[in-house]
């Protein structure tokens, strides 16, 4: 493929079998009929993902108002930082998606596009309730502000910014890869030295309802994850021309320098300072997770020594698990939504 073809929005002249749609370079028509998917994991991820649904406001911040004040200093500073990361490029995610979807010429694809956007902007609707919640409104905008004078979030958030760009400024087929590649990163391994700081907040009795917003974030991460493995998995079988030696190592060059800016953020952002967590066991879980993103698109093990779990880690999928925590703050009802199984991170 030589050209990256725009989707077109009324197309009259559309394909209607099933079997000529293509994630990239088809010919669609954009009608939605769920009866005939031409990706058959469409259906569970966009059931698995409507069942995620969740309110912000419904889960309680009352003991993190009391928290909040009494954490120690390491600790409030990572927590400001790391909500500053998140929140940031979670905002980052709902302006690009749509870029992607431009591109997307399977329409069922598309329809879980919209739903990601959509949970993007309840991320940010749940960071906005946590600093509104248990920050002074001074404090809340140094903390929003902390990506443009902080180097190291500056940085970060550049990395991914820069590949976001690239195809703002040119519209091809290595640079769409490029920025899927970015989002894969993104979802499967960007956040995860933050989720890992507020499960263990949890474990040390501090900041209950902050870190069960984060469970249900991780939980939405975790179907995004899913779905651009799907997309990249897709695009191998269909595009192999698109996935050239040059290109398979350009993807892998971007896992390892996410990987290395993650592990140096954990290390930066919680250090040795954080009562039950150290740079070490950042390292080695960010190390683990870059095999399985990479693995888990085929290419094998990109981290020798680190394919299994670290078992002093292992508490973190634990405190993922959406429906730890039974009731909510006003109606006693579980805020697990007990329809929506957690999705385990598997991928």
């Amino acid at each position: 493929m030589t050209r990256l073809i725009r989707r077109p929005l009324f197309n009259p002249d559309g394909d209607t079998d099933v079997r000529l749609r293509r994630m990239i370079g088809g010919n669609t028509t954009n009608l939605n009929d769920f009866n005939n998917l031409r990706y058959s994991w469409v259906s569970a991820w966009y059931r698995q993902a409507m069942n995620n649904f969740w309110i912000p406001e419904e889960i309680s911040l009352s003991q993190d108002v009391k928290d909040y004040p009494k954490l120690e200093k390491a600790e409030r500073t990572a927590y400001d930082k790391i909500l500053s990361f998140l929140i940031f490029l979670d905002s980052i995610q709902t302006a690009n998606l749509p870029n992607v979807a431009e591109y997307i010429t399977a329409n069922e694809v598309n329809l879980c596009l919209n739903i990601q956007t959509y949970q993007e902007c309840v991320h940010s609707q749940s960071y906005s309730y946590m600093l509104d919640t248990i920050c002074s409104p001074t404090e809340r905008d140094g903390i929003l502000f902390q990506w443009k004078t902080d180097e190291h979030l500056l940085r970060r958030n550049t990395f991914i910014g820069e590949c976001y760009n690239a195809f703002q400024r040119e519209r091809t087929p290595d640079s769409f890869l490029r920025a899927l590649m970015a989002n894969y990163i993104l979802e499967g391994v960007y956040f995860y030295s933050g989720f890992m700081f507020f499960y263990n907040l949890s474990r040390s009795g501090k900041m209950p309802g902050s870190a069960q917003e984060i469970r249900y974030i991780n939980r939405d991460e975790n179907t995004h994850l899913w779905l651009f493995r799907s997309i990249l998995l897709e695009l191998q079988a269909e595009e192999p021309g698109l996935f050239t030696p040059e290109n398979v190592r350009m993807m892998k060059e971007l896992l390892r320098e996410g990987v290395n800016q993650e592990i140096a953020w954990g290390k930066y952002v919680i250090g040795e300072d954080i009562v039950g967590l150290t740079g070490k066991m950042v390292e080695d879980y960010i190390l683990y997770l870059g095999n399985l993103r990479w693995s888990s698109l085929g290419f094998g093990t990109l981290y020798e020594g680190h394919e299994e779990e670290p078992a002093d880690m292992a508490w973190v999928s634990q405190y993922a698990n959406a429906n730890m925590v039974k009731t909510d703050f006003f109606e006693a009802k579980s805020t697990a939504y007990a329809k929506s199984a957690a999705l385990e991170d598997d991928l």
